[in-house]
């Protein structure tokens, strides 16, 4: 028996009450109180493509990105219609925007293909920034007992370090169908869709042209977004 919260308008009044409030997904109903079970913690592990790009000699910071209250936690978000509700009794190992940054970074360190990455809370010495909104992270249902469709869409721009001028900017929408209407297959869509989107953004951010010449202010054309639809 899967649990969802109520459904809630988009504003920071709807978005404590939904905290509170939990409906049942299929087969049940009902309000589970403060001693209800602890929530069920699903880690962010999605899997790393090798990056399509040529390898550089530029040093990259990769700053946690900008994202709306209702996607600054570490509940796990879904859609249905216009209201955005949150899966009860489940959460991620941390907020989501920390969920990004961290797996943004070690997916850079797994391309090999750049000799420094980090954080930006590391210090580290950088000749770029790699700035992001993070726009959707969620679960979308079109049906009532249907199998939703997981939605991840970042904005990526990388920016000259010192200098705070946009090389490049880029949206990024990638989506995958859970395979059933429960919790582990919709966290298994966001594996697919995160690991797909952090590929795209990898081997796009090392393929910028003006990226190979730090210093260099002349912005790049910005291609249509990519989206991209996985099949369960």
């Amino acid at each position: 028996m899967t649990k969802y919260s109520a459904h809630l308008p988009l504003s920071r009044r709807g978005i404590l009450v939904g905290t509170a409030s939990l409906l049942v997904l299929s087969g049940c109903s009902g309000l589970i109180g403060p001693s209800g079970p602890p929530p069920q913690i699903y880690v962010l592990q999605p899997e790393f493509h090798a990056a399509g790009a040529p390898p550089v000699a530029w040093q990259l910071a990769v700053a946690a990105p900008d994202a709306s209250e209702s996607l600054d936690t570490a509940r796990i978000a879904l859609h249905r219609g216009a209201n955005l509700d949150y899966f009860a009794d489940a959460r991620w190992t941390d907020a989501v925007p920390m969920l990004i940054q961290a797996k943004l970074v070690e997916a850079f360190e797994k391309s090999t293909k750049i000799p420094a990455v980090a954080a930006t809370s590391d210090a580290v010495r950088a000749d770029y920034v790699l700035e992001t909104t993070l726009r959707d992270f969620e679960a979308r249902y079109d049906s009532q007992n249907g199998p939703p469709t997981v939605v991840v869409d970042i904005v990526v721009r990388v920016v000259s370090e010192g200098h705070s001028d946009v090389v490049a900017t880029h949206d990024f929408h990638n989506e995958a169908s859970a395979a059933r209407n429960d919790i582990p297959s919709v966290v298994a869509a966001f594996n697919q869709a995160a690991g797909a989107a952090f590929a795209d953004i990898v081997a796009w951010s090392l393929s910028v042209p003006s990226a190979k010449k730090p210093g260099s202010a002349t912005p790049v054309a910005t291609p249509p977004a990519r989206r991209h639809k996985i099949a369960s």
